[in-house]
């Protein structure tokens, strides 16, 4: 189903399966089966997402996230509960409204029809009760069957969702043109790669990925560019390109656009600190 609201933007990106776009362009997802309906991120919490996901779906909807940002996890706070990796849980409640407002205005000055926005918009943060999602969960919604994934690296405790229906993997921001791995919950460029490494087993079972901040269709192979692109920062041979992000001094492995997006024609740039390479012997 398309459906437009003031804060969400909804299209249907195969059978049973729909992409809902936040303000600033970030994304969710709700794969329908036949008894069950799963919700993958909850977006910055700006509008009420689980009273738009209820216009979508009339069955019972089991929300998770793919990591606990607050960009991806805030909208969580709508819904009496979720399911997220253990890791992540204290990173869900660090979602300062400031940064959520500014992010879902990012767009204001490119869209004259673009909402104004109020405090009073956004949801709080509370207690959720967070049921722990570990790897190899799987979500049967009738005629569908999710299996949870374990690949950490931009957070220590970020999922991704293979949909083997749809051959497709939902994986917030564990793998994209811009995947960030210098942040403080992020894991080492080695430990990421032993991520990608494992999630290469499963690549026999889908065809593309959809990412966080993108509803476009990603071609699988972005994972082997990504296990390729660590093993050169692990010896010193990326382009080490220096810059500040989020406040935060980083290196982008390969020279980058506009969108942090590699200048190459190849689908994957990573972000990392010089400390956070390899792993603590």
């Amino acid at each position: 189903m398309n459906l437009v609201s003031k804060f969400f933007t909804a299209r249907e990106i195969a059978s049973g399966a729909t992409a809902v776009s936040g303000l600033a362009g970030e994304m969710c997802y709700l794969l329908e089966g036949e008894t069950g309906a799963l919700l993958i991120d909850t977006l910055t919490g700006a509008g009420n997402i689980r009273a738009f996901v209820r216009e979508l779906t009339d069955l019972p909807v089991t929300t998770v996230l793919t990591h606990g940002h607050w960009d991806h996890a805030s909208g969580a706070f709508d819904f009496p509960e979720c399911r997220i990796h253990p890791f992540d849980i204290p990173v869900m409640y660090d979602s300062p409204l400031d940064d959520r407002m500014n992010f879902a205005n990012s767009l204001k000055n490119k869209k004259p029809d673009f909402p104004c926005l109020h405090i009073e918009d956004f949801t709080l943060p509370k207690p959720v009760k967070t049921i722990p999602l570990y790897d190899g969960r799987v979500f049967d919604l009738g005629g569908r069957k999710i299996e949870t994934i374990h690949v950490p690296g931009h957070t220590k405790g970020s999922l991704v969702f293979l949909d083997s229906v749809s051959r497709a993997i939902f994986t917030g921001d564990a793998c994209q043109t811009n995947t960030q791995l210098f942040l403080p919950d992020s894991t080492t460029v080695e430990e990421y790669r032993e991520s990608l490494v494992r999630l290469k087993t499963f690549s026999d079972r889908f065809d593309v990925l959809y990412g966080g901040h993108s509803g476009a269709a990603v071609p699988g192979r972005i994972i082997d560019e990504a296990v390729e692109l660590c093993g050169l920062i692990m010896v010193g041979r990326d382009d080490a390109d220096e810059t500040d992000l989020h406040e935060r001094n980083c290196y982008y492995a390969k020279k980058r656009g506009v969108y942090c997006e590699p200048l190459d024609g190849t689908l994957v740039n990573i972000a990392y600190k010089k400390e956070g390479i390899l792993r603590q012997k």
